[in-house]
Formats: structure tokens, C-alpha cells, sequence
């Protein structure tokens, strides 16, 4: 099997910066949502979503309550954000999710053989990552792990 450089076919970005031309993508990357709970605008913008790559809805509305309360505090919203993915040990939680969650191990799995056979993929969601945390890192950086593993 010849080794793919996920810095070649792997990518990542968020919604508002695809809409707003902010963002220099390859013109064949396929724009892949990985929302759990997304919008109609959110779909017209991508070619296509798994939601079963997005947070699930547990740790998202925890995170969700957490950044609440912090903001009520007069937290910033970027850094309530933050502190609330720490909180919820976000990190863990999310990569315990895509490696156990049968859905998200097959949706894996497809976007793995996809990018394998030369596919250029952007993972696409809500958050801007110049701010604040965001899963679609997370699981850009395991797709990535597992390409290297290949070689």
C-alpha cells in the first residue's frame, strides 16, 4: 500500500470560513460536516455530514451547560468555552467516543479507505479553532495517526 501524507489530503476548517472565502482549500477537497445537531446552512455548505463524528449529545450539552454558567460569571465566550472542554474532559471523552461508538468506527473507516485511496478531505464544523478548542481537531489528528500507521 503506498503511504498517503495527511498533509496533503487531510484537512480542516470551519463553516464561516469556507462561506467567507477565508480559507485555500485543493478545488477537488470534499467538504465533510462532522456535526452532530447541524443547520440547513451548515448543509448547503458541505458536500455531505456524519453526525456520527460529531460530539455526542451528552458531552455536547454538558459542555454546553458549562460554558453557560461560566459566561453567567462574566467569563468571555471563547474562554468559557474553553474552560468547559477542560472541564468536561472534552479531549478523552471525544476520542473514547470515535474509537467506541460503532457508527463513528465505520465512519472512520470510510473517510480512512476514501483519504487511502487518494481523496482529499476537509473535516468542516462550527468552530473556529483560532479561539476555541474544537473536536474536529481531534479527530483530524486520529485520522492522521492512522495514516501514518500505513506506512
Amino acid at each position: 500500500m503506498t503511504a498517503v501524507d495527511p498533509a496533503d489530503t487531510l484537512f480542516d476548517t470551519y463553516v464561516a470560513a469556507l462561506q467567507h472565502d477565508l480559507v485555500d482549500l485543493p478545488a477537488d477537497t470534499t467538504l465533510v460536516g462532522v456535526v452532530r445537531r447541524p443547520t440547513g446552512w451548515f448543509q448547503s455548505t458541505v458536500d455531505e455530514n456524519h453526525p456520527a463524528l460529531g460530539p455526542p449529545p451528552d458531552l455536547l450539552d454538558e459542555v454546553q451547560r458549562r460554558r453557560e454558567d461560566l459566561a453567567q460569571r462574566g467569563v468571555c465566550d471563547e474562554e468559557a468555552h474553553n474552560a468547559a472542554w477542560t472541564e468536561a474532559s472534552f479531549d478523552r471523552r471525544y476520542r473514547d467516543h470515535i474509537d467506541e461508538s460503532a457508527e463513528a468506527r465505520a465512519a472512520v473507516a470510510d473517510l480512512l479507505e476514501r483519504l487511502r485511496s487518494g481523496e482529499r478531505l476537509a473535516l468542516v464544523c462550527f468552530e473556529n479553532t483560532e479561539k476555541k478548542r474544537c473536536h474536529r481537531t481531534l479527530l483530524r489528528e486520529r485520522l492522521a495517526e492512522h495514516l501514518r500507521a500505513d506506512e
